[in-house]
């Protein structure tokens, strides 16, 4: 395969990819359309139904009808050979052959419009049952979107809550940090200070002791001093 059929096929799969991708995401938006759809067509099946309903309902009247005619002209049949006219009785037969043939023609329409109304309502009960179960999955599919969307939103706000109690012990824990060395520099200080005045009170005493420095000096030894100094 030459470079320009590799990079026209992967194109192509890049395509049929981003493709996929927007139907995933728009998946509820094209099943609920999907549904709108059906429905509409549940809607014009109902209705054809009805009208073909409302044929043969027309139709089998025509035929009830034309049943009662023939009926009727049948009692005048008998009526004209009780009198005795076969030519009266002759013409109305034959109008009862017109109400039968008439007859024939209204029943078996009649009978297309059953078979067809029977049909209509089979595949209308079946559409509706399809429909019915897909909009209850619908259903079951939205409550689990919004309940994965929800526990992602939450499991979101709890990372980054737990990102931010992380930062925030990081800072306690530098706080705490520079307290215990101030602490610390503040306990050397005030050695550093008990050190130095423990050594001039240590050299104090040592001078004491050896008579050099920290004597009371009466008014006594200064005047023998001085009289020392005259002579």
């Amino acid at each position: 395969m030459s470079i320009w059929m590799k990079v026209v096929t992967a194109v192509r799969g890049g395509v049929n990819e981003a493709g996929e991708a927007i139907a995933d995401n728009q998946a509820l938006r094209i099943l609920d359309q999907e549904i709108r759809d059906a429905d509409s067509e549940l809607k014009r099946s109902k209705d054809a139904l009805a009208e073909i309903m409302a044929k043969q309902k027309l139709s089998q009247k025509k035929v009830d009808g034309l049943a009662a005619k023939i009926k009727e002209y049948e009692g005048y049949v008998l009526q004209a050979l009780e009198k005795n006219d076969e030519p009266l009785a002759t013409e109305v037969a034959g109008k009862i052959a017109e109400f039968e043939q008439q007859m024939g023609s209204e029943q078996e329409l009649a009978t297309g419009f059953a078979n067809s109304v029977a049909q209509l309502r089979k595949a209308v009960s079946h559409s509706e049952g399809n429909l019915k179960r897909l909009k209850q999955q619908v259903d079951i599919v939205k409550a689990t979107e919004s309940v994965q969307k929800a526990q992602m939103a939450v499991s979101q706000r709890h990372g980054g809550a737990n990102t931010k109690m992380r930062t925030a012990l990081d800072s306690l824990d530098r706080i705490k940090q520079q307290q215990e060395e101030r602490s610390a520099r503040m306990e050397a200080a005030s050695e550093l200070a008990n050190d130095t005045g423990g050594a001039e009170a240590s050299l104090d005493a040592k001078l004491k002791a050896a008579g050099i420095a920290g004597n009371n000096t009466s008014g006594a030894d200064i005047l023998a001093r001085l009289k020392a100094k005259q002579g």
